[in-house]
């Protein structure tokens, strides 16, 4: 998520390294704009492959400001369309390598929460994508069959296979691995100290306002106070595209909302996956999902989303508490002890959107040394982290082993958000809600 926050997050805030405002004129050999999970992991496989490389991170706040820190820790090997779906777009070949590439992702998140050793709550388990509907009933069998035509191991869970893990009356799951479930506030902050440990620069509160193509060395990123100059830039600024006037396409900003609970009773706990520490995600698109905390609460997200673009404040509070409404009362259809359960925190914030589901990994045309990333459509703690590592491998002519990212590309398809056609987009995801809301 990026963008204007609300609400109180889950998790609390961590140690950070110092970031002064920017003033005055700053030159680095690399400039990565964004300080979430893609723009440090870009700085520090930087800063790790090529030592005394000159790297400063700005952002328009501080780390884990955005969507990194205000997530909801699901950690899943999906990406793009439904599997299904990528088969009849891409051909099963190219579905194939997008479902493997998103499942290496998961392993280089876990691999980098070791090698951090950062205290981030890190489970790992089972994600189900589980239905209640005969509606999902129909998508999950498409994806099971999909799966298996392709060769990926994702196995299908009967009613009974499912109430072997979680005790919600579901009538079918498909199981993906690897999977788990973290605090995503905690691990962005240990990143950014292992970047700052590294030598890599930041500065806060230093919004960036334009970029310009460079007359000598590389581009010039405008800032409140100052410019920055940099040999490159790595643009990790998602939905924000938009406002910059970037060439990549339409990166949508989504406000997506969250809630999470007091310590659930003991049997509750167990019941909804405790002790193996699933995550279970509804098979009907933007519907809701749960996953359990270490301290035997429960988070819970998703099933509205709104477009915040036009809305007044006012407008947009009130969405969010017709969101919050929403997810606290399918909580506590989930199990009869949720019936009492407090709410203890309530948040929202931003995702990047793409009209075909795919993110924007790839150099901005008609900018030299220039990098954007964005758009991971709602799967940003595991591709965020891949991103950023592929992007330092790129800048540093150095291609990481395997195949290239399945969806590395310059631009998302054009969508007509502005001027009359923009309470229709706004009806349409609407509707996308409703739907979920009354099939899961």
């Amino acid at each position: 998520m990026s963008g204007p926050a609300a609400g109180t997050p889950y998790w609390g805030p961590a140690e950070l390294p110092p970031g002064p405002e920017l003033h005055g004129v700053v030159t680095a050999d690399v400039a990565v704009v964004g300080a979430g999970l893609a723009g440090l992991s870009c700085a520090y496989h930087l800063a790790e492959r090529a030592p005394g490389l000159d790297v400063v991170v700005v952002d328009a706040e501080h780390p884990a400001a955005g969507a990194s820190g205000r997530g909801t820790g699901l950690l899943g090997p999906r990406a793009g369309p439904a599997v299904d779906r990528a088969v009849r777009r891409f051909g099963p070949r190219t579905a194939r390598r997008m479902h493997r590439a998103s499942e290496r992702a998961v392993r280089d998140v876990l691999e980098l929460c070791t090698r951090l050793d950062v205290p981030c709550g890190l489970r790992t388990g089972e994600q189900l994508v589980a239905t209640r509907s005969a509606a999902g009933l129909a998508a999950l069998a498409r994806q099971a069959r999909a799966c298996r035509e392709i060769g990926l191991d994702v196995p299908v869970l009967t009613p009974a296979g499912i109430r072997d893990r979680v005790g919600v009356p579901y009538r079918a799951a498909l199981v993906h691995r690897p999977a788990a479930t973290l605090d995503p506030a905690a691990l962005t902050c240990a990143l950014a100290r292992a970047c700052a440990g590294k030598g890599v620069r930041f500065y806060g509160r230093s919004p960036l306002l334009a970029v310009h193509p460079g007359d000598l060395v590389g581009p010039e990123l405008v800032l409140p106070h100052g410019r920055l100059y940099a040999g490159k830039a790595v643009l990790a600024v998602n939905s924000a595209a938009t406002a910059l006037a970037l060439p990549v396409g339409t990166v949508l900003p989504l406000e997506v909302y969250a809630v999470a609970t007091e310590p659930l009773s003991p049997a509750a706990y167990e019941a909804l996956g405790g002790r193996a520490g699933h995550s279970v995600v509804d098979a009907v698109p933007m519907a809701p999902y749960f996953r359990v905390l270490p301290d035997r609460g429960l988070v819970a997200g998703g099933g509205t989303a709104t477009v915040p673009a036009g809305l007044g404040a006012a407008r947009l509070r009130a969405a969010g508490e017709r969101a919050w409404g929403r997810l606290e009362r399918w909580l506590r259809s989930l199990h009869p002890d949720l019936a009492e359960v407090r709410v203890t925190h309530r948040w929202s914030g931003r995702i990047g959107m793409t009209g075909d589901d795919l993110p924007v990994v790839g150099p901005v045309r008609g900018f030299d040394d220039v990098w954007y990333i964005g758009g991971c459509c709602g799967h940003g703690l595991a591709l965020s982290v891949a991103h950023g590592a592929h992007v330092a491998a790129a800048l540093l002519g150095d291609p990481q082993p395997g195949e290239p990212l399945p969806w590395h590309r310059s631009r998302a398809p054009a969508l007509p958000v502005r001027g009359p056609v923009r309470p229709l987009l706004r009806a349409y995801v609407d509707t996308l809600g409703r739907v979920a809301r009354h099939t899961c």
